[in-house]
């Protein structure tokens, strides 16, 4: 096994913090290097050890979470952030990805799919839950669709809105009735003309361009 992947936890409610520790410790492919009780923290914890993964809480006091998304990702682009709330809000998703999360998690779910999500996410594979992409396809659709790019082939658009409904590549490549290599070839070419890094940010295009 590889060298684990860096944690920081960030999150002011200490039962919150303990929980998430107990299902980051359960897997071996993660060490928790930090914890931080205020967005200020998180950002200094980040500062200091460069974490590879950050569990961002919504609501902190000094600076909260997507504050604090929104100077990391300015600082540090490279390190993934996961935002953990209880909420379900479509709005906080949307500001969360405008911040330049990577990724957003309920702090309800099975701890089994927390860790395959953030598995998932180290192989930027993770598809949008299909329950919050549910939940954002209303808000969404108020979003007007006439400055579609028109620079993506026909298949690539398919592809695209797939992705945005939460579905995985294997269940694309099925669907379409060709390869996960050639689908994973297509998404690569989709991030590229698009200028975009991630599942998140294409969830968040197609929705945008009215794809969906």
């Amino acid at each position: 096994m590889g060298i684990p992947y860096r944690v920081v936890i960030g999150d002011d409610h200490e039962h919150a913090r303990k929980a998430m520790r107990m299902i980051i410790e359960s897997d071996p492919a993660f060490k928790i290097i930090g914890e931080a009780t205020n967005g200020q923290e998180a950002i200094q914890l980040t500062e200091r050890f460069s974490p590879d993964f950050i569990l961002m809480d919504i609501n902190m006091p000094i600076l909260n979470g997507l504050q604090a998304t929104r100077i990391i990702k300015e600082r540090f682009p490279h390190v993934k952030i996961v935002i953990v709330t209880v909420s379900d809000d479509a709005a906080d998703l949307f500001e969360a990805l405008k911040k330049g999360a990577q990724g957003y998690l309920l702090k309800n779910l099975n701890p089994q799919v927390w860790l395959e999500y953030l598995h998932s996410l180290i192989t930027d594979e993770v598809p949008m839950p299909r329950e919050i992409a549910h939940r954002i396809l209303n808000e969404f659709n108020q979003i007007s669709g006439s400055a579609k790019n028109n620079t993506l082939t026909p298949r690539e658009q398919e592809i695209l809105a797939l992705v945005a409904k939460g579905w995985s590549n294997k269940e694309i490549a099925t669907h379409l009735i060709i390869s996960e290599h050639t689908v994973k070839n297509h998404l690569k070419n989709i991030m590229q003309k698009l200028h975009l890094s991630n599942r998140v940010q294409l969830t968040r295009y197609a929705y945008e361009q009215g794809w969906v």
